[in-house]
């Protein structure tokens, strides 16, 4: 590092993983935000008609949704090891479903779905790659 040169701080991976999930709970509530102004979307919704027309497929849609903001708080609180074993195996598995609605989500009207899936991949595979590269005790850093 030079003189002048703008100083960088390093950030603990804790909050990087809590950044990441805040920035995909964002993601996710920004995409069915929109979806919103696909039409015939809040027709479906006022009538029962769409795809969370029961109570049982409305608690599994919340807690798909409840276990991301919730990771933003159990990232920066949990011991490492169980840490970084949850965000290895929600990243995966986001990683995953997140890409299945994607796929099915291919339409006119939904490119915006389409590209928003496509950063929440992206980031819950950063999600991933930190906690997977999280340092031990003793490791030295570069």
């Amino acid at each position: 590092m030079k003189k002048g040169d703008l100083q960088d701080a390093k950030i603990n991976v804790k909050f990087r993983l809590s950044a990441l999930w805040v920035s995909i709970t964002c993601c996710y509530l920004y995409g069915d935000y929109f979806e919103l102004y696909v039409p015939k979307k809040v027709e479906g919704l006022m009538t029962g008609v769409n795809m969370l027309d029961s109570p049982t497929k409305l608690f599994l849609a919340s807690f798909l949704l409840l276990i991301p903001a919730l990771m933003t708080f159990l990232t920066l609180v949990l011991k490492p090891f169980i840490n970084r074993l949850l965000n290895i195996l929600l990243g995966i598995f986001y990683t995953l479903f997140v890409a299945l609605v994607g796929v099915n989500s291919i339409s006119e009207w939904r490119t915006f779905y389409v590209f928003y899936a496509m950063v929440e991949i992206v980031l819950a595979l950063l999600i991933v790659w930190y906690a997977w590269r999280w340092e031990r005790v003793g490791a030295e850093t570069k």
